[in-house]
């Protein structure tokens, strides 16, 4: 007797196994991505527990940006990894994910930000991106929808864009099952059971599954995870809000993925509409996922400023759901020292989708203690433990 994942419509065992050799916490892109990577490997006996359905969680997004065009080389290094992997999704698994690569488009509107893109496309492109500074007039031949004079300069790289996250995670679920992968939905994890510094086992709802390695991937609900085995995770969830225009009869133009740097306003096609946000700033962290409108002021008055045409969007219906915030907005990858066979990635903050195919492997290789595309080191979160120190004996 099988249960059905209502989400995606994935087949898996309702029977939780005793024993694992890795227990995979949370089933969203991280978590089916590492599945599958680590299965892919030749890893058995894996065990993926997602506490609701596979990709209900940030996963659910009816789209995903996805690119390699970030301020630093990490960042630029895994998306840009992840986009290549995207590229060929489709022959590599029979599923089309909706890549559009329409293009990002960054909008400059002071000295400062056209100064940070301007560093910012030189690293990317010394990782072999194809991202380019472009003047305002060139932004508005890209996007009709923006405001010229509001600009200063725009960057642009053209391989961007966006897919299906639900299509993704489907994918990596399907391919890990018929290598073996235990995914069990609606199984919440209630302990991570250690002896010393050693993991002994997982308790979930359903009975313990008796395990020595532990992958947490729980995205908003990470911090929890880690405090069950002693390992610091600082992730904080808030709520993300996204609006979709009504359907049109004809068409918009095609426009890049734009995103405002000085309001965090950010929009896209979305079939003949539009799909448009921007990051709240008076967003309360907490657990919240239920829609609202209330961020439609703040997003009108960004649209005033730099795309007069959006202001009051004939909005259709929307879409709630969590940021996994860390205090430096970047990710948390890596291994425990203090607890081995405690591994994580997490705390993604928005950037999880475009970097979850590259980061499956990242983990597949920190499990299996081999060398792997880049070092994750940067990503630790013992960054964070160690800057407290430091600032603690007045060193920073």
């Amino acid at each position: 007797m099988v249960n059905q994942v209502v989400s995606l419509g994935l087949p898996t065992g309702t029977t939780q196994p005793d024993r694992a050799d890795v227990v995979i916490i949370g089933g969203g892109i991280m978590g089916t991505s590492i599945a599958f990577h680590l299965a892919e490997a030749g890893v058995t006996n894996i065990v993926l527990i997602e506490r609701s359905d596979l990709g209900t969680g940030s996963s659910a997004k009816p789209l995903g940006g996805v690119r390699a065009t970030f301020s630093d080389a990490g960042n630029v290094i895994l998306g840009k990894r992840s986009l290549t992997a995207y590229e060929g999704f489709t022959e590599r698994f029979g599923t089309d994910i909706g890549l559009q690569q329409v293009g990002y488009l960054f909008l400059c509107r002071s000295a400062g930000e056209v100064a940070d893109c301007e560093r910012s496309t030189v690293i990317q492109n010394d990782h072999g991106s194809n991202s380019r500074m472009i003047s305002p007039a060139e932004a508005r031949a890209h996007n009709p929808l923006i405001a010229q004079d509001a600009l200063l300069g725009a960057s642009f790289s053209p391989r961007d864009g966006f897919a299906e996250p639900t299509k993704v995670v489907e994918a990596y679920a399907e391919a890990a099952i018929r290598l073996g992968v235990t995914m069990l939905s609606h199984t919440e994890v209630l302990n991570v059971e250690r002896t010393g510094d050693r993991i002994d086992a997982v308790e979930t709802n359903r009975g313990v599954i008796v395990t020595s390695a532990v992958i947490c991937c729980a995205g908003a609900w990470s911090r929890a995870i880690g405090d069950m085995v002693g390992v610091s995770l600082p992730v904080t969830p808030v709520r993300r809000q996204i609006g979709m225009t009504r359907q049109r009869a004809e068409p918009l133009p095609t426009v890049p993925f734009t995103l405002d740097l000085s309001t965090t306003l950010y929009f896209h096609n979305y079939r003949k509409g539009l799909l448009l946000g921007i990051s709240n700033t008076e967003q309360e962290p907490g657990f919240d996922r239920d829609f609202s409108y209330e961020w439609l002021p703040e997003f009108n008055a960004a649209a005033r400023l730099c795309a007069p045409e959006l202001v009051n969007p004939d909005l259709e219906f929307g879409w709630a759901g969590l940021y996994e915030n860390t205090p430096d907005h970047n990710a948390l990858i890596g291994a425990s020292d203090e607890v081995p066979g405690f591994f994580y990635a997490t705390g993604f903050s928005g950037h999880g989708f475009l970097q979850g195919p590259a980061v499956g492997e990242l983990m597949r290789d920190l499990y299996l203690g081999q060398e792997s595309f880049m070092d994750p080191t940067a990503f630790s979160a013992d960054r964070f433990s160690l800057a407290q120190q430091l600032h603690e004996v007045h060193i920073i």
